[in-house]
C-alpha cells in the first residue's frame, strides 16, 4: 500500500527520467566489461540500523529496468533494520542489475534517511495529541519519494504542492496588506473559481493569531517561531475553534516541549532537507 500521489504514473515518469540523467546513451562501463548474456544475482545489505523504506520503489525500478529481474523482497517498508540485515535479493541479466543499481541505491538511501528520523521525532511527541507533519522543502523533481518516505516513517503528509491548498504565510500576507485582507481574497477566489481548497494562516505573534480567528473562514492557523510561553497563549485563545500548527525552527531537542504546548499539528522541514541518509549497498554474488 502507498500513498496516492506515489501512482504508477507519477513513479514511472520519476523513473524513466532519473535513467535518462543517470545512463545517457548507455551505461558503457557494464557494456564493456560484462558479456551480455551473464547472469547474477545481488544481495542489498543494510549497514546502519533506522526505518527501512523504499523497498517498494526499488522492486518498480528493477522492473523497469528489465522485466525479467526477479526480486526476492525480505524485508518491507516501514520495518526497523539493523546492520547487516539483507533486504532484498535481486537475480537476472547482470547488465540490468548494474543498470538499476546507483538508482535504487540513491531512493533507498534518502528515503530510509527520511523515514528513521520521522520516527525518531514521533516517539518524542508521542504522549502529545500532536501530529507530526512534513513540508515542501523537498528536492525538486524528488518530492514523491521524500514525502513517501515521511509516510513510511510514521509522519503526515502535509500539502503536497501549492495547488491543493491555500496557505497564506508571511509574504503572502505582507503583500496583501494584512491577515484580513489576504484571507478575505483568498475567500472570493475560492468563491470565484469554484474551488473547495482550506486555508492555513500564518501567525508571527498573539495579535495575528486574534486577527486570524476574527475575520473567520480559517482552517487551521499556523504559529510560527513562537516561544513556548506564547505558543501556549496563543493554543489558549484559539480554545479548539480551528486546528493548530507549530512550525519554525524545530529540533529534535525541542520537539517535545512545543507538542506539549497542546498544537495539533507540528511541521518539520528537516524531516527532508536535513537528514543523513542510510548507508546500504548491493553487492554481487559470486557463484
Amino acid at each position: 500500500m502507498r500513498p496516492s500521489y506515489a501512482n504508477d504514473e507519477a513513479l514511472y515518469n520519476l523513473i524513466d527520467s532519473a535513467l535518462k540523467e543517470d545512463v545517457g546513451d548507455g551505461d558503457h562501463s557494464s557494456l564493456s566489461s560484462v558479456p551480455s548474456n551473464a547472469m547474477g544475482k545481488a544481495q542489498l545489505i543494510i549497514k546502519d540500523n533506522g526505518i527501512l523504506a523504499g523497498m517498494e520503489l526499488a522492486q518498480i525500478i528493477f522492473a523497469r529496468v528489465d522485466a525479467d529481474l526477479k526480486v526476492d523482497v525480505r524485508i518491507q517498508d516501514g520495518t526497523k533494520v539493523e546492520k547487516g540485515q539483507i533486504g532484498l535479493y535481486v537475480e537476472g541479466k547482470a547488465q540490468s542489475i548494474l543498470k538499476a543499481e546507483r538508482l535504487v541505491l540513491n531512493c533507498m538511501q534518502r528515503m530510509s534517511g527520511i523515514a528513521t528520523f520521522t520516527d525518531v521525532l514521533n516517539q518524542k511527541i508521542a504522549h502529545t495529541k500532536a501530529k507530526l507533519l512534513d513540508t515542501r522543502k523537498t528536492t525538486p523533481n524528488f518530492r514523491i519519494c521524500e514525502k513517501w518516505a515521511v509516510w513510511i516513517g510514521g509522519g503526515k503528509n502535509h500539502r503536497f504542492g501549492l495547488y491543493d491548498m491555500i496557505m497564506l504565510k508571511d509574504n503572502h500576507i505582507d503583500y496583501a496588506g494584512g491577515i484580513r485582507q489576504a484571507v478575505l481574497a483568498a475567500q472570493n477566489y475560492l468563491k470565484e473559481t469554484g474551488r473547495k481548497l482550506r486555508i492555513e494562516v500564518e501567525t508571527r505573534n498573539l495579535q495575528e493569531v486574534q486577527e486570524a480567528l476574527e475575520v473567520g473562514g480559517v482552517d487551521v492557523i499556523m504559529l510560527d517561531n513562537m516561544n513556548t510561553t506564547m505558543m501556549k497563549e496563543a493554543v489558549a485563545i484559539i480554545a479548539g475553534k480551528v486546528e493548530t500548527e507549530a512550525s519554525g525552527g524545530i529540533t529534535h531537542d525541542t520537539i517535545a516541549a512545543v507538542a506539549e504546548c497542546g498544537v495539533d499539528f507540528i511541521s518539520v522541514g528537516a524531516l527532508t532537507h536535513s537528514i543523513k541518509s542510510m548507508d546500504i549497498s548491493l553487492k554481487a554474488m559470486k557463484a
